[in-house]
């Protein structure tokens, strides 16, 4: 019998697969819909101390393969989706959910996570260290001694399961550089990865930039990352300690997508993009696209395959 069960960090989920924050996870309503779907969890929009309507407009556009954005972090703010979990534990006691949080500075993301810390929210936590589309506020994640920093002042005092949202690294010397930081830590997984930064795309008819934030610079996201997505959990899953696991996130249209995520050494994987353009009723086909294809190469679990990558 197939089955599409996993374990992250001693949690069970029914289903490998989840929403990525920041797509359809933004209201109460989303969230709900993500809960109601075939999704094994859902985790929130990224969270910042009080709400933001972030980047002016047009901040998104979709694509032939995927989109650009640069949303800024527009959110409720941090007690909208904390209240949220904590009735959703009363509720459903029996899903595991994620709640992300991203501050612009380390002084928020300590202060949400002391929060956390004493309330009875007993999920994972996601500290984003890797949003690009924040005018002014470079990505944490791509300063090594940041990281650190930042990771040594949370785990003074947090004791929840906790995870970071890496963005995406592009030499194998930044991948033995950020592990190297990141096995110093008591991490229950890293995800990986966000948007590929900064990308440009045009109209050759008017002439102009798609999106109206940082003079058109923007977050990529869909099946023009998935080549990028793949090396990193890769090389982060040839890397890390075995204890920390990892999410797969990035380049998801199909189940042979979540298929190649957890064969380079995923746990779970994010739907970002193609949430976007389906809805959460996306859990139903991905889920139906996995399990034939585990069953035509006899895998009953996922842990059958689960990082086993062949090389030439």
């Amino acid at each position: 019998m197939t089955t599409l069960k996993t374990t992250l960090a001693g949690y069970k989920f029914d289903n490998c697969m989840m929403n990525a924050a920041g797509i359809r996870c933004a209201t109460v309503t989303d969230l709900a819909g993500l809960r109601d779907s075939r999704a094994g969890s859902l985790v929130t929009k990224s969270a910042t101390p009080q709400p933001r309507d972030g980047n002016p407009e047009p901040r998104m556009r979709g694509l032939q393969y995927g989109c650009i954005n640069s949303m800024g972090l527009p959110n409720h703010g941090f007690d909208y989706y904390l209240n949220f979990l904590l009735e959703e534990q009363k509720s459903h006691p029996q899903q595991t959910n994620f709640m992300s949080i991203a501050g612009t500075t380390l002084e928020d993301d300590l202060s949400m996570l002391k929060q956390i810390q004493e309330s009875a929210f007993a999920g994972l936590t996601e500290l984003n260290l890797s949003c690009p589309n924040v005018p002014g506020k470079p990505q944490v994640g791509y300063d090594f001694d940041a990281v650190e920093r930042y990771l040594t002042a949370v785990f003074a005092f947090f004791k929840k399961p906790l995870g970071v949202k890496l963005p995406p690294y592009f030499d194998l010397m930044h991948f033995d550089q950020i592990t190297a930081i990141l096995n110093q830590y008591p991490l229950a997984f890293v995800n990986s990865i966000n948007s590929v930064g900064n990308g440009l795309m045009i109209d050759p008819e008017s002439e102009t930039v798609l999106i109206k934030p940082k003079g058109g610079f923007g977050g990529i996201g869909g099946a023009y990352i998935k080549p990028t997505a793949l090396a990193n959990v890769r090389a982060l899953a040839q890397r890390l300690n075995p204890g920390i696991a990892i999410i797969g996130t990035g380049g998801v249209q199909n189940g042979m997508d979540i298929f190649e995520h957890i064969l380079c050494g995923a746990s779970m994987v994010q739907v970002g993009t193609q949430l976007g353009f389906e809805g959460p009723k996306i859990f139903n086909r991905l889920s139906q696209e996995l399990t034939r294809i585990m069953a035509a190469k006899g895998y009953d679990s996922i842990a059958d395959f689960r990082g086993k990558l062949k090389t030439l």
